[in-house]
């Protein structure tokens, strides 16, 4: 739009956002402008906040205000078993099954080759420490069922299995080329129920 740089930023900078188009972004530069100052002015700041408050756990990589995140935390939780995700948004898709009680490990993404992605850009190695140290029985794959994916399962099976734990792979309930994240609770539930070892 010309004249009007402010609304060109603003929609630029929301096209930035993952799943936000032209016209979605346009919308929501509107929606922005119409609205109360004060609803633009809290947005701002709560982003701002995350971006200074948010930081990975020292335990499991998941996202955390503090060293140790909720979970690792919880003196509830099965500490003998660990749950392996690609990304801290797949514990709270699990979460809401309300069926794992373990802990988890989040790899901070996937192998990928051909983006120059490769195991020492993941992190496997602090998940062979935590491992190594002592008390973990099982280890459940839960990286999404796509070819990175099952890539990255199979390369950490023989990696965990000289360890002494059982290696498991969620079962196949998850649609294949989707993500955690879009699986309904009775989806994932199933999956973490009927996983096979590997």
């Amino acid at each position: 739009m010309k004249g009007l740089e402010s609304v060109n930023n603003l929609v630029k900078e929301f096209k930035r956002l993952p799943g936000i188009g032209q016209k979605t972004a346009e919308r929501l530069a509107f929606f922005v402008l119409k609205s109360d100052k004060s609803m633009a002015l809290a947005l701002a700041e709560a982003m701002i906040s995350v971006k200074e408050s948010v930081r990975l756990c020292s335990v499991c990589n998941s996202i955390t205000e503090d060293d140790h995140c909720e979970i690792c935390r919880d003196s509830g939780r099965d500490r003998d078993i660990i749950c392996v995700v690609e990304e801290s948004k797949d514990i709270y898709a699990i979460e809401r099954s309300r069926e794992f009680k373990g802990l988890y490990h989040v790899l901070m993404g996937v192998l990928a080759p051909l983006d120059g992605i490769g195991p020492s850009n993941l992190k496997i190695k602090e998940l062979e420490l935590r491992i190594s140290g002592g008390g973990i029985k099982e280890v459940i794959i839960a990286t999404n069922p796509d070819t990175e994916g099952e890539a990255t399962s199979i390369y950490l099976s023989k990696v965990l299995k000289p360890l002494g734990v059982k290696v498991s792979r969620i079962a196949r309930g998850l649609p294949v080329g989707s993500d955690l994240e879009y699986a309904d609770e009775v989806t994932i539930m199933r999956s973490l129920q009927g996983r096979k070892e590997i």
